[in-house]
């Protein structure tokens, strides 16, 4: 299948690719072609139609179960916490945003085949893209090299910024952590307001602040007051971890 696919290509393009598994997934490629179409945008797809006929989704649907598994095994190996903190740890570890910062941090954008228009894209969008390129490259990797060094590139990138989620608290959902936080530092619960709207309503975007007895803890902004929420909750908690350690409730006077 490799040599039929690859004569369209130019031996720079493949071997920029061949450097890439070296030099960050530490394995030589049997099959170069595979991890050449785990960084293929569909978008690419469709301006190039004559020369490439296959673009990543399918690799990042097969990426995607075995990053699962593989944080799941190794959560469970490693951790006697309850089944329901274990999910709560995966879920930080698998999200987007952790996927998408680790293609950030490993170089794989400049590898990103996009067409003109994706290119020009929102840093929204440019974040899901290389979320969903992570998961096509694991796909690739389990394909081409099995499921031994899938798992120890998934150790190196992902399972590697779990001492920093579980320092911070950042596996707990925004808005649940800044309730308990606030609850017990305030004796008070959280009260989000819509602060402004601007845009079209097909790309409005909300900034929303969260008040904690009465006071403007954080704001946030996003395409959905969800999104919005959970940012002005992120910002109230760096508010509140940055207080000092011991904060004094006000007592009742005394007659």
């Amino acid at each position: 299948m490799q040599d039929s696919n690859l004569h369209h290509l130019d031996k720079n393009i493949i071997a920029k690719y061949q450097d890439f598994a070296r030099d960050v997934l530490d394995v030589e490629f049997k099959d170069i072609l595979l991890l050449i179409t785990a960084f293929t945008h569909r978008s690419y797809v469709n301006e190039h139609k004559k020369t490439v006929k296959e673009h990543n989704e399918r690799l990042e649907f097969l990426g995607d179960a075995v990053l699962e598994l593989a944080v799941t095994e190794y959560l469970y190996n490693n951790f006697p916490e309850p089944e329901g903190i274990l999910t709560n740890w995966r879920s930080a570890l698998v999200r987007t945003e952790s996927i998408g910062a680790a293609a950030d941090a490993f170089g794989f954008e400049p590898f990103l085949r996009l067409s003109r228009g994706e290119k020009r894209g929102t840093d929204r969008a440019r974040a899901q893209i290389l979320a969903n390129c992570y998961e096509a490259v694991v796909g690739a990797l389990y394909l081409d090299q099995g499921y031994e060094p899938s798992k120890e590139f998934i150790n190196k990138t992902i399972l590697s910024t779990l001492p920093k989620i579980l320092e911070t608290g950042s596996w707990m959902d925004p808005k649940s952590h800044l309730q308990e936080l606030a609850q017990r530092m305030e004796n008070s619960t959280p009260v989000y307001r819509v602060l402004d709207e601007e845009g079209p309503d097909h790309e409005k975007l909300f900034t929303i602040g969260v008040f904690v007895a009465g006071k403007l803890r954080g704001k946030g902004s996003g395409h959905s007051k969800q999104t919005g929420q959970q940012k002005a909750a992120q910002e109230a908690l760096d508010y509140f971890k940055n207080l000092p350690k011991k904060v004094k409730k006000p007592q009742p006077e005394k007659d």
